[in-house]
């Protein structure tokens, strides 16, 4: 459903072109200080229409309270925020309803939900939504303290050189997608649990929320595969369980063994792309080539590093919460 979480729970709403987007979230200590200024940098990031390859769609994303928040601190009740959207051009997407975004949510929403989907922007399937998760994200960063997560975009269209890969696309008129990496560094010994609460699985099932993520691999991932044993295995080196490598990515058994975590995500280029494609007309039911009008990001990929942050940071700050490492009021 949209909601995600065991103790520190987030229930995500809106649609792109609707009147907001928001996210409530449960499970907050009470004390936590928090104001609109602590929310700003984090939102800067997100923004489009501030670099090259992002969608010059811009909203002014001032995070309104609701609920949870009384004298600059929260309370411990649930905590409600919203994003209102007021830059929308929604005429775009009703010209080119009659064809389902070939690699978008068009298709399958139209038929899950019988046609009664908001459409314009993608809907509840945009991600203009994440604007809602890099919310949650700050609120969760705060409480991990001297926890520290940051990713960075490591590749685009295949080239370690940002520009370059960027360059790709523009002189293809076409889209692109890229890879970003998260490191965490200060997390304890001992989170998540063996099988389907690993801290992999968690993570691996939140980040799969981000629109345009089609993989994800842990410490060296999946040039492990081509590795020895001993190759593979990183040596302990003292009694607080630090290693001589990391090919682990700081998760062994499920369970997070206090050496740094690191993890990569793929980002597939954006669905929506200028460039002339073929795809079915449900009004004509007939295969017919368009270009997709409206704004869109040239690469998905240059926005999600914050957004994989606070992910993260949600993920983590449950798993503290549950360990009893955050205490029910700061």
């Amino acid at each position: 459903m949209n909601s995600f979480g065991r103790i520190f729970r987030v229930h995500i709403f809106g649609e792109s072109h609707g009147e907001s987007v928001g996210i409530n979230i449960d499970g907050i200590p009470a004390g936590l200080p928090l104001t609109v200024d602590d929310f700003l940098i984090d939102i800067e990031r997100r923004k489009g229409g501030t670099q090259k390859g992002t969608t010059p769609r811009q909203e002014s994303d001032t995070p309104i309270f609701k609920s949870g928040i009384f004298n600059n601190k929260t309370t411990g009740a649930p905590i409600t925020i919203l994003f209102e959207n007021n830059n929308t051009r929604s005429g775009d997407y009703q010209k080119q309803r009659d064809f389902p975004r070939p690699g978008h949510a068009d298709f399958v929403a139209s038929k899950k939900f019988a046609g009664n989907e908001d459409y314009r922007g993608g809907g509840h399937f945009s991600g203009r939504l994440t604007v809602a998760v890099v919310a949650a994200g700050v609120i969760a960063k705060k409480l991990l303290h001297k926890i520290k997560v940051e990713a960075s975009i490591i590749e685009i269209g295949g080239e370690k050189n940002i520009e370059i890969g960027l360059q790709k696309a523009v002189d293809a008129k076409d889209s692109v997608g890229g890879i970003v990496e998260c490191k965490v560094v200060g997390l304890p010994i001992g989170l998540g649990e063996p099988f389907f609460d690993s801290v992999e699985s968690v993570l691996s099932h939140a980040v799969f929320a981000i629109p345009a993520v089609r993989g994800i691999e842990f410490g060296t991932g999946f040039l492990a595969a081509k590795m020895l044993g001993v190759e593979h295995n990183d040596s302990i080196v003292n009694a607080d369980g630090e290693t001589k490598t990391n090919h682990a990515g700081g998760i062994v058994g499920g369970i997070t063994n206090g050496n740094e975590l690191v993890f990569r995500i793929a980002i597939k280029p954006t669905a929506s792309t200028p460039k002339e494609q073929e795809s079915f007309n449900w009004t004509t039911n007939t295969i017919e080539k368009f270009s997709v009008k409206g704004r869109h990001d040239l690469c998905i990929a240059l926005r999600v590093p914050v957004i994989l942050e606070a992910i993260t940071a949600m993920v983590l700050a449950d798993f503290m919460l549950l360990e009893q490492r955050i205490p029910r009021v700061i």
